[in-house]
């Protein structure tokens, strides 16, 4: 049991990180109610010209970049519905474009720290500006994305064959990107860089943003509660206390035991695995918890390879991430089955050489950059 005055300090720890995320849910509910999402859609139905592999390189693209920049949640709950009509509009089997939705909220949010709680977790201790954690991920980032594409175009060859009377979108038919949510969330990105530099708290850029769209799109004081997730906010506290008490009983001693020290490739090779592996036995959040102390002992360079861990491991089963859970959830919603025996067949395919990648291109541009 945790004595009170822990009990404090380890929420007072956890607590910036989540009103920062509130924010974010907020800016991303922001972005869906200004029509975001819907017009997001539109450009992916008519970049794909009727052609169901152009569909799934605009979903890449889309998802990708929401991911980073509205982190997975987003990605999940949010666009993959979109995807869903999308394919739907082409006649294009929903199947390769819904789990490009999975995967890539989980393994594209390496590149920024907004782009996943764990990041946000990480962030702090990693002791980097917001443009150098950026720079340090980008490669990691464009190589797990690659690594995506081959193994899911590849998999997915047949429900991507082209039909004989592909269906197609008209520009007329698009609804206008929303110019205005656009801007803050470009003025956010921007203030995000600078906030490191000028001394500002990152959370404080972002619930600006929010209120941005709060005053440009009103909701009502309960869509927006609901929008902020306070049951997930709860949720992570009750896990944070719940891991500094395991902690503060063995599990730190054991966890600093087996996680090796050290910024060498081989050191950030088995941090980034032992991560992942962490990740699919407890689930990325609590890993990220567990391990952060220790990675963060070694300073930027195991932070980041325990967040390419904990990011792109849980791409391997179900229980990895909140967010495969979620998306189990939307999918089944959209009367659509998940295969388990696939599901793990695209992360055998995906994760190991994902690791593999992102963690000697981590290891480089900390030598580099």
């Amino acid at each position: 049991m945790l004595s009170t005055g822990d009990a404090r300090d380890a929420a007072s720890d956890i607590g910036p990180t989540l009103g920062f995320l509130a924010a974010l849910l907020l800016l991303a509910d922001g972005c869906r109610a200004a029509g975001m999402f819907d017009a997001l859609g539109a450009v992916m139905a008519v970049g794909a010209r009727g052609r169901p592999r152009r569909l799934l390189a605009m979903v890449f693209l889309v998802a990708a970049g929401t991911t980073a920049v509205l982190s997975l949640d987003a990605t999940v709950v949010l666009l993959t519905p979109v995807v869903f009509a999308t394919a739907a509009r082409l006649r294009a089997s929903a199947r390769p474009h819904v789990y490009a939705c999975s995967h890539l909220a989980n393994s594209a949010s390496l590149l920024l720290p907004v782009s996943n709680l764990t990041n946000l977790l990480a962030f702090e201790a990693s002791g980097l500006s917001f443009a150098r954690f950026a720079a340090l991920m980008a490669l990691p980032w464009l190589a797990v994305i690659g690594i995506e594409w081959l193994v899911l175009s590849g998999s997915f060859r047949s429900d991507l064959e082209p039909s004989r009377r592909p269906a197609s979108a008209s520009r007329a038919d698009a609804p206008p990107l929303p110019r205005f949510a656009l801007a803050v969330v470009g003025v956010a990105l921007a203030g995000f860089a600078l906030s490191s530099l000028v001394g500002i708290a990152p959370a404080w850029v972002a619930a600006a943003a929010a209120l941005a769209l709060v005053v440009r799109e009103p909701r009502s004081p309960a869509a927006l509660l609901r929008a902020a997730e306070p049951s997930f906010l709860v949720f992570v506290l009750g896990l944070a206390l719940i891991v500094r008490a395991a902690g503060d009983h063995g599990l730190q001693s054991f966890v600093d035991a087996l996680v090796p020290h050290g910024d060498g490739l081989l050191a950030l090779l088995a941090v980034a695995v032992l991560s992942a592996v962490f990740a699919n036995v407890l689930n990325n959040l609590p890993a990220t918890l567990v391990v952060l102390p220790v990675a963060a002992a070694g300073g930027a360079g195991p932070v980041l390879a325990m967040l390419i861990g904990v990011n792109v491991g849980p791409n391997l089963t179900y229980v990895g991430s909140l967010a495969t859970l979620l998306w189990r959830r939307v999918v089944h919603a959209h009367d659509e089955s998940t295969d388990l025996g696939e599901f793990l067949r695209l992360g055998a395919l995906t994760v190991p050489p994902a690791l593999l990648a992102a963690t000697f291109l981590l290891w480089l541009a900390l030598r580099v950059v």
